[in-house]
Parts: structure tokens; sequence; C-alpha cells
């Protein structure tokens, strides 16, 4: 079963940008979906983004469409959340997760979350 590790967060100011990396472990990365999400407090976790395997398919939630930019290294098994022009509402912990992907929407596969990386967006 994959294993994620993500990093990138931090504070920053409104309208900055910051990239978002997730490293998977222990499992087939090339042939998973890969999906972002995010956790305000007080919040559920919510879908932001998926890439699928062959990075053929990418979703974006609408609030972050135009935004944010999602992608996929195999050769690293990595993925990457390029976020800009960042909103105080982004204030967020994000996690990544195996998904299934379309373009329409995500659907996280599996229990559990890893650590996250916290995104804290304010002047």
């Amino acid at each position: 079963q994959l294993q994620f590790v993500e990093s990138g967060g931090g504070l920053v100011q409104p309208g900055g940008p910051l990239r978002l990396s997730c490293v998977a472990s222990g499992g087939t990365f090339a042939y998973k979906g890969i999906g972002w999400f995010r956790q305000a407090p007080g919040k559920d976790h919510e879908g932001v983004s998926c890439i699928n395997s062959r990075a053929g398919v990418t979703y974006h939630a609408n609030f972050v469409k135009g935004r944010f930019t999602i992608s996929r290294d195999n050769a690293k098994n990595t993925v990457y959340l390029q976020m800009n022009s960042l909103k105080p509402e982004d204030t967020a912990v994000y996690y990544c997760a195996a998904v299934q992907c379309w373009d329409r929407g995500t659907s996280k596969v599996g229990d559990g979350w890893g650590q996250g990386t916290q995104v804290t967006v304010s002047s």
C-alpha cells in the first residue's frame, strides 16, 4: 500500500505562490491516481485536485480552478501541486492520497491520512 509524505507548505501572503510535493513509497505509484485534499479547521476533508496514472486526466475543484495545477513525475514517485494566487480561504492542511480520478471529480481509495503539510495564507 502506498504511503505518502507531503511537504512544501508554509506561510504565504495573499496572492502568492507555493508548490506542494507528495512523495510516495511502498507500492506501484505509476499505476495509481493521486489526489490532493485539504482540511481547514473545523471542516471535513475536501478534494482539491487529482491526476490519473498516465497524467492524461486531471481534475481541479471549482474553488481552485485556474489557480492550482497538479502534475506528476513517475520517475520520482512524486506529485506536485502548484498553487498560485493564494487566498486566505485556501488556509488548510493539505494531504495527498491514492484516488480514483475523473475529469469531474475524485474519490479517495483506502483509509487514513498522512501527516499533511500546513498552508497558511495571511498578510
